[in-house]
């Protein structure tokens, strides 16, 4: 089993990560410890946005965590740190990223929704990751704020200059995240305003994401694949769709299934596409998988598009 801390597990997956291959995911902070409370946030709403850092996690329970879950024969391309919440709000990055790197020889990504990038310190405990993997989801001040309702310490302003001063110190890659929103954030008339963003930031890539899961409000919808073409095309040959993650065929015990499944869907919701992909099984007996532990642990169906997404009960907006 993975290492708890309060009632709540810091490794969980390896997960399917349509730009990580299979990532080892680390939860640093509580289910929804956020400083923004996204529209399209797959975990539901945030109950209150907060910028304050807090030591919630120690370097040696993720290094026991993660040391656990690799012995049991467990691959990944990628340890992650992202979770339920916004990693850099963990007073200890720094330091656990440090015993990351010298324990393990997996390369480190952290997923950061870019609101604290301002801080100093929190770009100097970035500087240990080989990838980070920041976002930028609205180049217009009542655009951000629609989006990704921050906390009121926090405007584009500031999330573009911390962007652009961790462009000026950070050795590793960037690969800047945008994601984008039916009817919100997908004017193309607002691409030159974006372009004179990212000339500054200068990212290694640029990530076109969408809602694929069940967002946090239920309006909202994903624009037509076409205006995601249409951006990528605008933006330059840096700029990538993120495609629907391939998984191998490794064999994983049947405790292993369940428990990887049961795991990520606390923290994710999943469709069967997903799991099979995650754990390199037929999408059949993925969807059986499904079916059942969600009979057995009460979660709910949510339908999205094509595709029947499920999440634990009490988890939507």
């Amino acid at each position: 089993m993975a290492v708890e801390r309060r009632g709540r597990k810091i490794v969980y997956g390896p997960v399917p990560s349509r730009r990580l291959g299979r990532s080892l995911g680390i939860d640093l902070v509580p289910y929804k410890t956020c400083s923004f409370d996204c529209i399209y946030c797959q975990l539901g709403p945030t109950p209150k946005t907060l910028i304050r850092r807090r030591a919630y996690t120690s370097p040696e329970e993720v290094v026991s965590a993660v040391k656990s879950r690799l012995d049991k024969g467990t691959h990944a391309d990628f340890l992650t740190l992202s979770g339920s919440g916004e990693p850099t709000l963990e007073l200890n990055l720094g330091e656990i990223l440090r015993a990351l790197r010298r324990k393990f020889s997996q390369r480190i990504a952290v997923l950061t929704n870019s609101s604290l990038l301002h801080m100093k310190a929190v770009r100097e405990a970035l500087s240990l990751a080989h990838v980070v993997l920041p976002s930028l989801d609205g180049w217009k001040e009542e655009i951000f704020q629609k989006v990704n309702r921050p906390h009121p310490s926090v405007n584009l302003e500031k999330v573009v200059w911390g962007l652009k001063k961790l462009r000026e110190e950070f050795r590793g890659e960037i690969w800047l995240e945008v994601l984008l929103v039916e009817g919100i954030n997908d004017d193309l008339q607002d691409i030159p305003l974006l372009l004179a963003v990212l000339k500054d930031i200068a990212p290694d890539r640029i990530q076109l994401n969408t809602v694929t899961r069940p967002p946090s409000l239920p309006w909202v919808r994903p624009p037509k694949r076409e205006r995601l073409e249409e951006f990528a095309a605008a933006l330059g040959p840096k700029a990538e769709i993120v495609a629907s993650f391939k998984g191998g065929s490794g064999k994983i015990m049947s405790s292993e299934l369940e428990r990887s499944v049961v795991e990520t869907v606390s923290r994710r919701p999943l469709c069967a596409e997903d799991v099979a992909s995650m754990l390199g099984i037929e999408i059949s007996m993925a969807g059986s998988l499904l079916v059942r532990l969600a009979r057995e642990k009460g979660w709910m169906a949510v339908r999205v598009g094509e595709k029947t997404y499920y999440r634990p009960r009490g988890e939507s907006a």
